[in-house]
């Protein structure tokens, strides 16, 4: 899997945007590596710079300099809707009789292409496949004729998917989520502005203070001068569709998403891994980097109990917490190697095992997620090559068993291990003594979610939005397309 994309907007009084927006995007880099880019606007014109690449190699200081205005947004981009190339590459801009527009994008429609055609039919022009593009071209056309709060709405009761936006119309920025809420976004208070943010870890890089999270279907317009924000709630759905992923693998451990702090629910989930299936071994160790709040979760709530729920001894210090694996943090991300070889070989640069700490013990290995089985295999492999008795295999999360749709980047059906494999296939396809995954109920217990509150696609094959040939777990419809039709219900 690969993440998603990361956004960010703010809006200051009397210094430049384009600084706090290039660290802020530093702080969401694990979010995308594709692209990073920043549209600004200096009360009379809109200046943009994106490129693809990291954000430390798309900026210097010439390009920060030339980015004038106290207001704009950026985007680090991970693709997983559109070309793999300058086209899609973010934030999105146009001009147009009302004005410039730029808008960052994070998700995934469902219905981009239905919307394209009928824009397209008049007489819109599109430069890229992305739905982001879809989405600039749709709000345009309404502010041709509305203001700005009834042009967002209109626009959201016709694309249907994922998404959170940050938009800059002339030197107002926007921060939109979906009435789902799929996607995170956050709003902060700087020292002299505030700031729209895919998480908390940037506010905290510029010093800031959380204020909240948007609401699901909320629109945020943050006041010139940065004295403040406006709120909107434009669509209101019962139930909520929050990506529990963010919280096992895509967001950093230091941020808080939906009210929680995603390192304490993953060592939460640990702990649940270890109530659930806990196995007696000499030591526990995480898959860096992802399966560290995991693992240490996991082992503290070994100390309290043994495997069958039973209080410790004095004694019994329970499962001993190792660092039995070194990352290489030089090594690409093996997934997206393009052949088998080359994904197995880059296993064994990635993690180098530390033998003391493996050698004639048995291990309890924990990750966050097993997709292909590709990288479990060798890693299995790995550690019984170094001498441990027996490797044990315990996972964050349920078994992934269907793609995502609305904005991660991962395998097909076919390519997927727990498709069509129950947990006892996918131990002996792995070579592993044991394995065994955490369950849904306690991903929303944890997350103090119901389960009709999640996005569960991935690890249920149902979905939350109305997706060409799939199941879904609620009463959802995609939009009727038919220009202004929909504006009948203000």
């Amino acid at each position: 899997m690969t993440e998603k994309c990361g956004v960010v907007g703010v809006s200051l009084n009397g210094r430049d945007a384009a600084r706090p927006l290039y660290y802020a995007l530093y702080a969401l880099q694990h979010r995308g590596q594709e692209s990073a880019g920043i549209v600004t606007h200096d009360g009379f014109q809109q200046h943009s710079h994106v490129e693809m690449g990291l954000v430390g190699d798309v900026f210097d200081e010439d390009d920060l300099d030339v980015l004038n205005g106290a207001s704009g947004i950026g985007h680090v981009r991970y693709p997983t809707a559109g070309s793999v190339d300058s086209c899609c590459a973010q934030p999105f801009s146009v001009s147009f009789k009302s004005g410039s527009l730029g808008l960052s994008h994070n998700g995934n429609l469902v219905n981009a292409d239905e919307i394209r055609d009928e824009l397209a039919a008049t007489g819109h022009a599109f430069t890229s496949d992305g739905d982001t593009e879809v989405i600039a071209h749709d709000l345009a056309r309404n502010l041709l004729e509305e203001d700005l709060v009834r042009a967002v709405k209109h626009t959201m009761q016709r694309i249907h998917g994922s998404y959170s936006l940050t938009i800059s119309h002339d030197d107002t920025i926007l921060g939109v989520r979906d009435p789902e809420g799929n996607r995170p976004l956050c709003i902060g208070k700087l020292e002299d502005g505030y700031i729209l943010a895919s998480e908390s870890a940037a506010i905290d890089t510029l010093d800031g203070e959380l204020v909240r999270d948007v609401r699901p279907g909320e629109l945020v317009v943050l006041q010139e001068d940065g004295e403040g924000f406006d709120s909107y709630q434009l669509i209101e759905k019962e139930n909520s569709a929050h990506c529990f992923f963010e919280h096992v693998y895509f967001a950093r451990p230091d941020s808080v998403i939906d009210e929680t702090l995603v390192y304490e629910a993953r060592r939460n989930l640990g702990r649940k891994l270890w109530e659930e299936s806990g196995v007696e071994s000499d030591v526990v160790m995480p898959v860096p980097d992802s399966g560290r709040a995991f693992a240490a979760g996991y082992a503290d709530a070994a100390t309290e109990t043994t495997a069958d729920g039973e209080p410790r001894d004095e004694d019994d210090d329970g499962v001993e917490f190792a660092e039995g694996l070194m990352k290489n943090r030089y090594v690409g991300r093996t997934f997206i190697m393009p052949t088998q070889d080359e994904r197995e070989r880059a296993v064994r640069l990635k993690l180098n095992p530390i033998k003391s700490t493996i050698e004639g013990k048995t291990v309890t290995v924990i990750d966050d997620s097993i997709v292909r089985g590709t990288t479990s295999t060798q890693l299995v492999q790995l550690l019984k090559d170094c001498g441990a008795e027996a490797v044990h295999v315990r996972i964050g999360a349920p078994e992934i068993v269907a793609p995502c749709y609305m904005g991660i980047n991962m395998a097909t059906r076919e390519e997927l291990i727990a498709s069509d494999k129950s947990p006892e296939e996918i131990r002996d396809a792995i070579n592993a003594d044991s394995l065994a995954y955490l369950s849904t109920d306690a991903v929303a217990e944890v997350l103090g979610k119901e389960r009709i509150d999640l996005c569960l696609g991935c690890v249920t094959g149902e979905y939350p939005y109305d997706i060409d040939g799939e199941e879904t777990d609620r009463d959802v419809s995609r939009p009727e397309l038919g220009g202004q039709a929909l504006h009948a219900d203000d």
